[in-house]
């Protein structure tokens, strides 16, 4: 008769996630009040709907949540994907259409997680991948400054602006239009989310514990409720608060949802569209998996290839629903696990709660000045790109401080994946420079010649080859020595055999020492090359050595 062993529950399971729900119950509500101004916020920097945030943010918690690797991880709208989502919609001509986008996205990271691409992301310099948040910094600061003033979009803060207007002008008509109750709120919201910053204040027991987020939002209601009560004239106006539609229920808010439009499939640019989100959305994933699982307590490792997999099914579900491109996210991670979360319950729960807000809390959502979202996203941009991290690169040194300043820029000019591509091929270029320098050496003593290949000899220095063999002259004699090498490129072989099949007509010895065979990729390996001339003595040999040394 055979015995049938009882599984035991993996970490993943529900049952297993009760255990620990007065550590997760809690620390769902914590990150929840962190989500809500991010959510809201990123929408607005992108310049879409604000439901579309809060469905992505829902479709965080209890689609990815689930289906997740990880036990911490909280994903949602990401701040790094703003800049993509912009410029892809201007491309697309309308979000219905950059919804089919996000849809094709989410399959092909679920294919990347299938084929076990996850490993790929420790791959990527971290030189480039800072340049790429730092330019996302600067980005978002410099949407974000007009809505701190008062405006919709920098579209609309230079409407009132002719073309013809000069500089200083133009600026004096823009500051005559600033909101004073905008700024107001958010430089107060600033404040407090630079000194829930600091130290001390994180160490307070009970305030301490509160999202600056949370707090910088509070700020921006209790300031329009004031303005509202004692000086109406002064108050913040409809578009320059939070603009939900009403929700009565499931029906009403499913018909609110924007829904992707399928006509466009014909269109090549939704596939680079498609192609950049997938790219960078799981790259920030990854970043974001791997320092979470640094933060884990209990040192648990994610999947990354699972993650991947879970993050293309809920952006296939967010595309579908009408909302926003997702990632994991450090910021609602790293709230997650201080809160003292334990399993993934807490995302599953923040998740429940951000859908509870859409269908109950529409009223006193709307009472959120745009101007305190806006200081929330002002606040992430500058921890993206503080000048800390800059001056960190330049210290570095040249191999790191180059790909940064070169994917920053790049990003700046053009686009993010081509400032990726173009961060990437500066830093291959450092990599390269630094494997090829000191393959090859030559000391020379009078007309006496030693070449050293010191390890493995690629095709990038055949440039150093031949100069190293152009101090060989007629009459001179010169020692290959290939004792330290393992590697030896069949472009390499072939310019040694060159040089040597024409060493006796330009009377010139050459002896050859411990010389790997050529190797090429498909290719046998090359026969040994010939021993042409005389063999040099020991003696002679050692006179080389102690020559002068002249590395290229």
């Amino acid at each position: 008769m055979q015995t049938r062993v009882a599984e035991r529950p993996s970490a993943g399971a529900i049952p297993h996630c009760f255990r620990h729900l007065r550590h997760d119950l809690p620390a769902g509500v914590v990150v929840f009040l962190v989500a809500l101004p991010l959510c809201l916020g990123i929408a607005l920097a992108s310049g879409v709907p604000l439901l579309a945030g809060l469905v992505s943010g829902v479709v965080g918690g209890l689609v990815v949540a689930v289906l997740s690797g990880s036990q911490l991880s909280v994903s949602g709208p990401a701040a790094g994907l703003v800049v993509i989502v912009v410029n892809a919609i201007a491309t697309l001509g309308s979000f219905d259409a950059f919804l089919v986008a996000v849809v094709l996205a989410g399959a092909l990271q679920w294919v990347f997680g299938r084929l076990r691409a996850g490993d790929l992301g420790a791959c990527f310099p971290s030189s480039v991948i800072k340049g790429m948040l730092s330019a996302i910094g600067v980005l978002l600061i410099i949407k974000q400054l007009p809505v701190a003033f008062g405006f919709a979009s920098t579209p609309q803060m230079l409407q009132g602006v002719p073309d013809d207007t000069q500089a200083l002008d133009a600026m004096a008509l823009v500051l005559d239009s600033v909101s004073e109750g905008a700024v107001a709120v958010a430089l107060g919201a600033l404040a407090i989310l630079f000194l829930w910053d600091q130290p001390f204040v994180k160490r307070l027991p009970v305030i301490g514990r509160l999202p600056g987020a949370l707090l910088a939002v509070l700020w921006g209601v209790g300031c329009q409720a004031f303005l509202r009560s004692a000086m109406p004239a002064d108050a913040l106006v409809e578009h320059q608060l939070v603009s939900l539609p009403a929700v009565d229920g499931w029906g009403s808010l499913l018909s609110q949802l924007a829904s992707p439009d399928w006509s466009v499939l014909s269109n090549p640019q939704v596939y680079t569209v498609a192609v950049t989100l997938a790219v960078v959305a799981s790259l920030e994933t990854l970043l974001s998996l791997e320092a979470a699982d640094r933060l884990d307590p209990l040192k648990r490792v994610a999947p990354p290839n699972r993650e991947l997999q879970a993050q293309g099914v809920g952006n296939i579900v967010a595309g579908l629903l009408g909302g926003l491109p997702l990632t994991a996210v450090i910021v609602r991670s790293s709230a997650n696990i201080q809160a003292g979360a334990r399993t993934r319950l807490s995302a599953m729960l923040h998740g429940v709660l951000l859908l509870a807000s859409v269908l109950l809390l529409v009223e006193l959502l709307r009472w959120i000045p745009l101007a305190a979202l806006a200081a929330v996203l002002l606040h992430t941009g500058y921890k993206l790109a503080k000048p800390a991290i800059v001056v960190a690169a330049w210290r570095q040194g040249p191999a790191a401080f180059v790909p940064f300043a070169v994917t920053l820029a790049a990003i700046l000019a053009t686009d993010l994946l081509m400032g990726i591509l173009m961060g990437l091929a500066t830093s291959m270029l450092f990599v390269i420079h630094a494997n090829t320098r000191g393959a090859l050496s030559i000391t020379s003593r009078e007309h006496a010649h030693l070449l050293q290949l010191s390890k493995d000899v690629s095709f990038f220095s055949k440039a150093t080859l031949r100069r190293c063999l152009e101090r060989v002259q007629p009459g001179h004699s010169l020692i290959i020595d290939g004792a330290r090498c393992r590697f030896i490129d069949r472009d390499i072989r072939e310019a040694l055999d060159d040089f040597v099949a024409h060493a006796r007509e330009r009377h010139i010895e050459v002896e050859l020492r411990s010389l790997p065979p050529a190797e090429a990729p498909g290719r046998a390996a090359a026969p040994s090359m010939p021993r042409v001339a005389r063999a040099r003595t020991s003696a002679q040999a050692a006179s080389v050595g102690a020559g002068t040394r002249g590395t290229t």
